[in-house]
């Protein structure tokens, strides 16, 4: 590995604020458009069913291109990669700012995603390759507090936009973020190279094309567009097309994604946990603010800013994570911190239809602290025993993990939502289906414990300082 640059004291200062700008963008941008989206049909003269495509687009496109920035980051330089990013993310956002077609808009949001399926592999790559392992746990836990956010926010500041401006705004609020992070990059983040054998084009067809029918049922069947059929029919489609590719894997000396990188029990645990672990609570910040506005009558708007307490406990938490796992290790902290959170999701469900709003907000701070704790600690755990020669396959195989989980998590609470509001024993009452919807996601959670309990108490000491 080299870098065309010293790693300046002002670098290390400035690259996990990038990070933290970078993710922020991603994340916020992932969920702003989701109370947006009756009135850009409006608007568009589009129906609902219709402009879901500029959300499915944007997915697919992050789903099917993430395994690229590894490969690209060691090749070209992970500024000049991470450059180009934020310039065509930023530049997408300004061409869905102006749109005024759903073909026009779709495309800008490809466009768009392109750039956001660089930035945070890319930027999260340059600190594994700037930071020793034991200051590692405390930059990924700064720049992941953003990630939490992010989601919590979009919906807030989406509505607020929506109602007050109007819905291009929602794009229009990332081109400054995207110009600073333009300028910063100038300072903020060394070049890194690294040799790299010939890229492996079969390997991205077979493993992103599998991983993007597997995005393409989970968007669908969350927002319940497609049958039970097509369902069927894609899922063998997905299995086919990552079954060809571990196969490819094996016999293909250098592959896209090694699966050798299983080996690593700290990455193979910490990436089973992201997506199962998420299952149960990956949909929560779907959920609440729809039980809000349905169950409760608030406006859009307030429901958002009633997600604010959450948000603020995410913050809250950054300053506990460090101590506790370097305290507890990160097999005792993943397995008390995931059922601490499994019994808080499970007591939403004592939540009646008259319940005050005071007895939410202190769930719902509760919940935001110790997911950050979960999201830091799973996270930082997958990237514990990478070194230089599989930091760049590891990093891609974590993003592609996230993408999975986050879209995975927001499906499964869709459709446990939907079991149970069709369901005879919810007796008409539409906060009795949410009530279900937080027990069953809660004891999903508690039951994903399981996988951590295969951790060593050894395991992630060179990031947590636990021998």
């Amino acid at each position: 590995m080299n870098s065309d640059h010293i790693l300046s004291p002002k670098m290390l200062k400035f690259l996990p604020w990038l990070g933290a700008m970078a993710i922020f963008m991603q994340a916020l941008d992932a969920t702003i458009l989701n109370t947006s989206l009756p009135t850009i049909a409006k608007e568009l003269g589009k129906s609902p069913l219709e402009i879901q495509s500029i959300i499915v687009a944007y997915t697919l496109t992050i789903a099917l291109l993430i395994p690229l920035s590894g490969w690209l980051s060691d090749k070209y330089g992970t500024k000049k990669v991470f450059q180009s990013a934020i310039l065509i993310f930023t530049l997408g956002s300004t061409l869905c700012a102006f749109a005024t077609t759903l073909p026009f808009l779709v495309i800008s949001r490809v466009i768009q995603a392109i750039g956001g399926s660089m930035m945070v592999p890319v930027v999260r790559l340059a600190i594994l390759y700037a930071y020793p392992k034991s200051e590692l746990l405390k930059v990924i836990n700064f720049i992941t507090i953003p990630g939490l956010i992010g989601p919590l926010l979009g919906p807030t500041i989406g509505g607020i936009l929506v109602e007050t401006l109007s819905w291009h705004w929602i794009f229009i609020v990332n081109i400054p973020f995207g110009i600073i992070a333009l300028w910063m990059t100038t300072f903020a983040i060394p070049d890194f190279k690294h040799p790299v054998f010939k890229f492996d084009i079969r390997g991205l067809i077979l493993f992103s094309g599998g991983v993007t029918v597997l995005t393409l049922i989970m968007e669908l069947t969350s927002s319940r567009v497609i049958g039970l059929q097509t369902v069927l029919a894609l899922t063998v489609v997905s299995a086919f097309l990552i079954g060809l590719y571990i196969y490819h894997a094996k016999h293909k000396q250098h592959p896209l994604i090694d699966l050798n990188l299983f080996n690593i029990r700290t990455l193979r645990i910490g990436i089973i946990g992201n997506l199962i672990t998420r299952l149960g609570i990956g949909g929560i910040p779907f959920l609440i603010p729809l039980l809000l506005q349905v169950g409760y009558g608030y406006s859009a708007t307030v429901a958002g800013l009633i997600m604010i307490p959450s948000a603020t406990s995410n913050i809250i938490a950054k300053s506990f994570v460090v101590p506790i796992v370097n305290k507890f290790g990160y097999r005792n902290t993943l397995i008390s911190n995931t059922i601490t959170l499994g019994l808080i999701i499970c007591m939403f469900f004592f939540l009646e239809s008259k319940s005050p709003i005071y007895y939410i907000i202190p769930l719902m701070v509760l919940n935001g602290f110790f997911s950050s704790i979960q999201f830091t600690a799973m996270n930082t755990l997958s990237l514990a025993d990478l070194d230089e020669n599989t930091s760049s396959e590891g990093n891609s195989l974590l993003s592609v993990t996230q993408q999975l989980s986050l879209t995975f998590g927001i499906s499964v609470a869709a459709l446990i939502l939907g079991v149970f509001r069709q369901a005879g024993f919810v007796n008409g009452v539409e906060v009795q289906a949410f009530r279900y919807s937080f027990l069953t996601m809660g004891v999903m959670t508690i039951l994903s414990t399981y996988i951590f309990f295969k951790l060593r108490e050894s395991d992630g000491a060179s990031m947590s300082g636990k021998k």
